[in-house]
């Protein structure tokens, strides 16, 4: 059996209280009724799982009261979560970091492009994209060696393979319709992302 690459996920948002909290405690939830095939080439474990804003305007807080209600609503009774910011660790912490719309996807890019700089490195080729999970590597870091960046709705079935963003809009400021969209999405795109490595394997 080859040696198995432990992957690492981090989701980002813009506050780290709705979106990318949403997205981190349906993958999780997930993650804890997933079995990885015995010859898989990848592990994946609760403890590389995490997510983050591009913003510090929440930090130390607890995920939002609806994000929290339309989890439990789905089941996900036990999530628990202490808001943070994006930081320049992040990059080489984790292979993964899956962004919820562009504005997310730039702030972290630029992040990224200056922690490379710091590095005195160049981006690799297959290092981001935005739309087409099927052009990334699956297993491990960039050949840069930071993480990949992506937005997570390129795991958005039919929608990502016509070539469209799909994103996650944020519903910070709406009614609790907002969060259950949010959870259809992110839901889906846990269930596809575990698929596609899978699919993988085969």
């Amino acid at each position: 059996m080859p040696e198995q690459i432990p992957l690492s996920i981090l989701f980002v948002c813009l506050g780290n209280i709705c979106r990318s909290t949403m997205a981190e405690g349906t993958f999780r939830h997930h993650l804890s009724n997933y079995t990885t095939p015995s010859t898989s080439r990848y592990t994946l474990s609760l403890d590389r799982i995490d997510s983050c804003g591009t913003g510090a305007y929440h930090v130390g807080s607890a995920p939002d009261r609806r994000t929290l209600h339309t989890l439990r609503a789905h089941g996900i009774t036990h999530y628990k979560h202490s808001a943070r910011k994006l930081r320049i660790s992040d990059f080489t912490d984790f292979d993964y970091i899956f962004v919820m719309d562009e504005s997310n996807f730039e702030d972290v890019m630029a992040e990224r492009t200056r922690t490379l700089k710091l590095k005195g490195g160049k981006m690799a080729k297959g290092a981001v994209t935005a739309v087409d999970a099927d052009s990334a590597t699956i297993l491990g870091k960039a050949g840069d060696g930071l993480a990949h960046v992506m937005l997570f709705g390129a795991f958005g079935g039919q929608k990502a393979r016509k070539g469209e963003q799909e994103i996650v809009d944020d519903p910070y400021y709406g009614g609790d319709e907002g969060f259950e969209v949010a959870f259809e999405q992110v839901d889906r795109f846990s269930r596809n992302f575990l698929e596609w490595l899978e699919k993988d394997e085969e």
